[in-house]
């Protein structure tokens, strides 16, 4: 490939990444694999972010840095590294995560023997603040089918979209909605690329995912560390606040009237028509929806609770003020 176009992309969203960003960086520059570019796309930091970033993208000719100029939220950002990349594929990497040296060389092995597979990732620990590893994350996923209704049907399991930072055909991305301001958009994300061809995992322990609470899943979901293998005793009560990680996902849904829950449920639903499948195939897969999803119910309930008493609230302050003049004429 050219200086202009190289094989692979890949982009770093980050905001005051400062504490780990010089360490994440400096796994991915190790690479084997060196027929990169590294775009970052910093979301107005605070910190000392934008000096680390300089810095590297001074150093290595690879490496574009972007800065906005006020923070456009999460989830754009996340889009928007994907949005400058070039690349035959892509990977997004996140500013606190780590990689062995040969996780690129492996993962692009695989998807240039085999064009059926559009997403290689490989098997994970997970580590502390301070590089230690503090356990295995051994959720297995048979995303390898060669059948999209049971693609989708393993991808509705709970698991922690360890995935979405595997390496990505750059052509499944580009047909594939962006992620979505709103929870558990990542895992509808990796259940709309399930739909369009198969993964794989290497068998290596080849990612290093950090763990540590200025994380979105430590403030929104703080029992996430149970999801981490297949035999999770899941109850309603570890569901997360989806309306606060909504806003932290985008600003934007701040103080809006939202329906995290709804939402979640149309995009699963929506899914499942936005591409090439048999009949059987759907009917597969909103069978596996509902199977999935029963006995959920009640937070569709709680959602439209929530729309009530927002809209109570806000026709208070409009109709008293009124009132008040009113009287007063």
């Amino acid at each position: 490939m050219s200086k202009n176009q190289p094989r692979l992309s890949i982009g770093l969203p980050v905001y005051n990444g400062e504490k780990f960003l010089t360490e994440a960086i400096d796994s991915l520059l190790a690479q084997t694999f060196a027929d990169f570019e590294l775009i970052i796309c910093d979301n107005a930091s605070t910190d000392k972010t934008e000096e680390i970033c300089r810095t590297y993208a001074a150093q290595d000719e690879r490496i574009r840095y972007y800065r906005n100029e006020r923070n456009i939220g999460c989830a754009p950002n996340f889009n928007r590294v994907f949005e400058l990349s070039s690349g035959e594929y892509f990977k997004w990497a996140a500013y606190d995560d780590l990689h062995a040296p040969d996780f690129l060389a492996r993962c692009i092995e695989i998807l240039d023997k085999d064009p059926t597979i559009i997403l290689c990732h490989s098997q994970a620990y997970l580590i502390d603040e301070n590089s230690d590893i503090l356990r295995t994350y051994d959720i297995k996923l048979k995303t390898d089918s060669a059948k999209p209704q049971e693609r989708f049907h393993e991808l509705l399991t709970k698991h922690l979209c360890y995935q979405c930072y595997g390496v990505i055909r750059a052509s499944a991305l580009r047909i594939t909605p962006p992620m979505g301001s709103y929870g558990l958009a990542d895992g509808i994300f990796l259940l709309r690329l399930g739909i369009l061809g198969k993964f794989y995992e290497i068998g290596d322990r080849l990612f290093f995912a950090r763990i540590h609470p200025q994380q979105s899943m430590s403030m929104f979901f703080p029992d996430y560390l149970s999801f981490t293998n297949n035999n999770t005793q899941y109850s309603s009560s570890m569901i997360p606040d989806f309306y606060a990680w909504s806003v932290w996902l985008d600003s934007a849904n701040e103080g809006q009237i939202i329906f995290p829950h709804w939402r979640i449920l149309w995009e699963y639903t929506l899914s499942v028509w936005l591409f090439p499948m048999n009949l059987y195939q759907r009917i597969c897969c909103h069978v596996s929806l509902y199977k999935k999803l029963r006995g959920n119910e009640s937070f569709l309930i709680k959602d439209l609770a929530k729309a009530t008493q927002m809209f109570w609230i806000r026709w208070r302050k409009y109709s008293i003020p009124k009132q008040q003049i009113k009287t007063f004429n």
